[in-house]
């Protein structure tokens, strides 16, 4: 009756967490999880919406240095007091009728290079757009990986505290058998009964965490909630890829985005600082425009609007110099701000490739110490499993007891645990070297 009990709520609990793999039809990898991911967060969106910003203020820019500001108008209007006639220069009382057209045109030919240094920027902003989506990508890609690889584990976890219940309600089944034929007392029957429960809840307690795991997993790759994740939970291959130290650290310090990112940023400050020191100098513009008018009067006879049109029309050109004097210090202080603006980004600079580098540094340390780590957890779980197996014989040959047979299970079960751990302790390491080294995750 207790089995049956058993075996009923774990199927609730985890047929609730793991239905057919026929309800999605298709088994997600780490490269198909990440992929999701990246193609359906809102972080990527909203980086995106960013870079669309970026290639705006790029287009502006490009347009303000390399065309004229062009503008047309026009306007009418009634007088019905006081005016002028443009005819003979006098005052008159008569209702009037007033129409203009007009086209100008204007381009700065110097403005202390404002327009030169923003398409500068600009074309730099994108490069940050770019280096800043990639980031973005790298940071969701990692966070999958993770999430990822905790479910494998919990999963390969699962799978082994399965076999253990089988193996315990297998040997309480023979225990129960040999006492009644007074082959085994009774207390070793409740310590086996106590070990088989002690397994049961250890791999309930492990469905719950896999479970979790998932549920964590699809949260970052926005999977549907109505839809079930069905991801490859088979075991990864090992392999060391040595690398040097010196080689990745050079490298991730010209290309990781991070850096690329602080570096055009100073870059642009250094920039925004020349535009600012250039603008204490006067700027120059030339500017035309053609303009026609048309008028009538109340109970005068004028020109037709053909004639007018064709014979009011004029053009002008004008060479406009504008001299700063005084500004009330403003131009200077926008001067003065972009001296600290430079100096926070070349110190962000600074600090950004030293953080990187020590980054890169101790993810290849802790990259090697987790490959030594599972090549020793991988012997000691050979070692265990082999020992396990000499203690099943034992405690079905009555030659250990149940007690000494559940020291040495829980041994066999922690020598596996530290095993997979230590080996996607090590994946996840190897893949942060990999990426300094310029490989996305997505590509490895």
């Amino acid at each position: 009756m207790n089995k049956f009990i058993f075996i009923w709520f774990f199927g609730v609990v985890f047929g609730a967490c793991i239905p057919s793999m026929q309800a999605w039809g298709q088994t997600m990898t780490l490269r198909d999880c990440m992929e999701y991911a990246i193609s359906n967060s809102t972080k990527i969106r909203i980086q995106q919406a960013a870079t669309g910003d970026a290639q705006i203020d790029r287009r502006d820019a490009a347009l303000a240095l390399f065309t004229p500001n062009i503008s047309a108008q026009t306007y009418a209007y009634y007088n019905f007091g006081r005016s002028i006639d443009p005819q003979t220069n006098t005052y008159f009382n008569t209702t009037s009728f007033h129409n203009n057209y007009g086209v100008s045109a204007g381009y700065d030919l110097f403005d202390g290079f404002k327009a030169v240094n923003n398409f500068k920027i600009s074309r730099t902003g994108m490069l940050i757009a770019d280096s800043q989506e990639k980031q973005v990508e790298a940071d969701i890609c990692l966070a999958v990986m993770e999430a990822y690889y905790n479910v494998v584990y919990y999963k390969r976890l699962c799978d082994v505290y399965e076999e253990q219940v089988a193996t315990a309600e297998q040997a309480l089944t023979k225990a129960r058998r040999q006492e009644e034929l007074g082959q085994k007392g009774h207390a070793d029957v409740i310590q086996m009964e106590a070990d088989l429960a002690d397994r049961r809840y250890d791999l309930t307690n492990t469905y719950n965490m896999y479970c979790d795991q998932k549920m964590t997993l699809a949260d970052l790759m926005f999977w549907p909630v109505d839809e079930e994740l069905t991801i490859d939970t088979s075991m990864p291959e090992w392999r060391l890829d040595p690398v040097a130290s010196e080689a990745v650290v050079d490298f991730a310090l010209d290309n990781n985005p991070a850096v690329r990112i602080a570096s055009l940023q100073e870059l642009n400050a250094r920039r925004e600082l020349n535009t600012a020191r250039w603008q204490v100098l006067p700027s120059l513009g030339v500017y035309a425009g053609w303009n026609t008018s048309y008028y009538s009067y109340e109970g005068s006879a004028t020109a037709s609007f053909p004639d007018q049109f064709r014979n009011n029309s004029g053009e002008y050109v004008e060479l406009s110099l504008s001299i700063p004097i005084w500004s009330r210090l403003g131009k200077h202080s926008a001067i003065a701000r972009k001296k600290h603006a430079l100096t926070k980004a070349s110190a962000t600079l600074d600090q950004k490739r030293r953080d990187v580098e020590s980054e890169v540094r101790r993810a290849i340390q802790d990259r090697d110490g987790a490959a030594t780590a599972y090549q020793q957890a991988q012997r000691k779980a050979e070692v265990q499993q082999e020992a396990y197996s000499l203690n099943l014989k034992k405690l079905e040959q009555g030659l250990i007891s149940p007690l000494e047979f559940q020291t040495a299970n829980n041994n066999y079960l922690k020598s596996r645990a530290d095993e997979m751990n230590s080996l996607f302790k090590y994946l996840i390491k190897q893949a942060v070297v990999k990426y300094y080294n310029g490989v996305e995750y997505v590509n490895q």
